[in-house]
């Protein structure tokens, strides 16, 4: 036990110790600043120390870098570092920084050779070397397959593009910063280090959706690699945020169709590739794949994304399903939230998953049979729960599901419009509130008073995603 006599001594030593090494205790603002300004510098060009340069001119600067970002991101153009703006600012990404579209780098830099030439000169210890060759030659043939581009694999000497997993600081002036964060960069073509890609190998590579698939983050350096920059689009490969998606019926997107043959022309084949678009919430001609509700919260689906509104929330987001569901398949086809069982259960053809909040209930998917449908029902245009019951809806007909008993109720299916007059077309996706049910068929919505069994209004769908055209 320490005395008086010994403690004195102690402090006084302390307290010298103190005044040769200042301590300093970052508070959460203090935290915040080094994200920003850490973020702004390497991404969006904000001179060093500019934040923490007085509320004078350097102030003004760093509200135009963090507004430049958030146009960037599509997000609300506050000049603050808010919410979702720090949240979009620590998720995984290139380390390249950012422009806009399908842009091409700065200056236009391009190969003036077709035949391009790759090299993996340093290999990771996460995958079995013939797992990184097939994950970075499938991502060469994504880009291949839109252009003249050809990529040959050499095994010594200079090739145009050298491939290497490096740790931290690799003197290329851009050090990796450890697991997540920054997982690789490249740089545009040229000479010497020109056109080179370098990939964090303190990350977990994969070839599946745990951590970060190799193939994913691969085709997207390459990218750089070719001339491009980062898109603003956010399902285009060249968007600088990692997302997982399938990787084995992958597609490129045709933003970055448009990109790479904006640099080198279009494709060699005979047929020229077309890739998927993110689709657009005020456009006018938007259908659904499937709604559902989730705690108060209503989701949107649309081919490989979907929309959450919050009644909280003012804005709509835009999100990959693959995001928060690595799982899931894209074109989600139906949904309901079982308000019984705090499940939300998604179904695309003959299977279906069950969500308990955000999380994948485990041993799905099932097969739709087990709701009692017969071998000739393969795939639910539309699902609803309403008081204890489950409403399918499956071309033209309806099937009724005893959520109590887990059985079909006799008499079904039945004719959709004979139970719910005015509804005469298959419909895409049906939700339930108020004791309404809206049906969302093509681009419109009908609005069902469950009570007055009518059809009380008929308005855009898109009007649920904050549009009024």
């Amino acid at each position: 036990m320490f005395s008086l006599t010994m403690l004195l001594p102690l402090l006084s030593f302390l307290l010298h110790l103190s005044r040769a090494f200042p301590v300093r205790w970052e508070s959460p603002e203090e935290e915040t600043t080094q994200v920003v300004q850490s973020y702004l510098e390497r991404f969006y060009q904000l001179p060093r120390g500019e934040y923490r340069s007085g509320r004078s001119n350097g102030t003004s600067v760093v509200v135009d870098k963090l507004r430049e970002m958030q146009r960037f991101f599509g997000l609300n153009e506050t000049g603050k570092p808010d919410e979702e703006t720090l949240e979009m600012m620590q998720k995984p990404r290139c380390g390249v920084p950012d422009n806009g579209d399908f842009m091409v780098t700065p200056g236009n830099p391009r190969w003036k050779h077709t035949n391009l030439t790759y090299r993996i000169l340093k290999y990771t210890t996460k995958l079995s070397q013939e797992k990184v060759e097939t994950a970075i030659s499938t991502a060469f043939q994504v880009w291949a397959n839109a252009s003249p581009l050809t990529f040959t694999k050499i095994s010594q000497g200079k090739a145009d593009i050298d491939i290497a997993f490096y740790e931290g600081d690799h003197g290329d002036n851009s050090p990796f910063d450890g697991p997540n964060g920054i997982l690789a960069h490249a740089f545009q073509p040229g000479p010497g280090i020109g056109g080179d890609a370098h990939f964090d190998e303190q990350e977990t590579w994969t070839t599946n959706f745990e951590n970060y698939n190799l193939f994913l983050v691969a085709a997207h350096e390459f990218g750089h690699s070719l001339g491009l920059s980062h898109s603003t689009d956010p399902v285009a490969l060249m968007y600088p945020i990692y997302a997982a998606r399938e990787p084995s019926t992958y597609t490129l997107p045709q933003d970055d169709i448009n990109g790479i043959q904006a640099i080198y022309g279009p494709s060699s084949n005979p047929v020229q590739p077309t890739g998927p678009s993110t689709p657009t919430a005020c456009d006018p001609r938007l259908t659904f794949d499937a709604i559902a509700t989730l705690r108060g919260e209503i989701l949107f689906f649309k081919d490989r994304f979907f929309w959450r509104r919050h009644p909280q929330m003012p804005e709509v987001e835009l999100n990959f399903i693959s995001l928060f569901w690595p799982a899931l398949p894209d074109g989600i086809q139906a949904a309901y939230e079982d308000l019984d069982k705090d499940l939300v259960f998604l179904f695309k053809g003959s299977q279906y998953w069950a969500l308990s909040g955000y999380d994948i209930e485990p041993g799905y998917p099932k097969d739709i049979s087990n709701y009692g449908f017969p071998s000739s029902v393969r795939a639910i245009d539309a699902a609803v729960y309403y008081r204890g019951e489950i409403f399918f809806f499956v071309n033209n007909q309806l099937w009724r599901y005893d959520n109590q008993r887990e059985s079909m109720q006799t008499g079904y299916p039945k004719n959709i419009a004979s139970i719910f007059p005015g509804i005469e077309s298959r419909v895409d996706a049906v939700f339930q509130q108020n004791h309404v049910f809206l049906f969302f068929i093509g681009p419109a919505y009908y609005a069902f008073d469950l009570s007055a069994h009518r059809i009380t209004r008929v308005q855009r769908s898109n009007r649920w995603l904050n549009c009024r055209c």
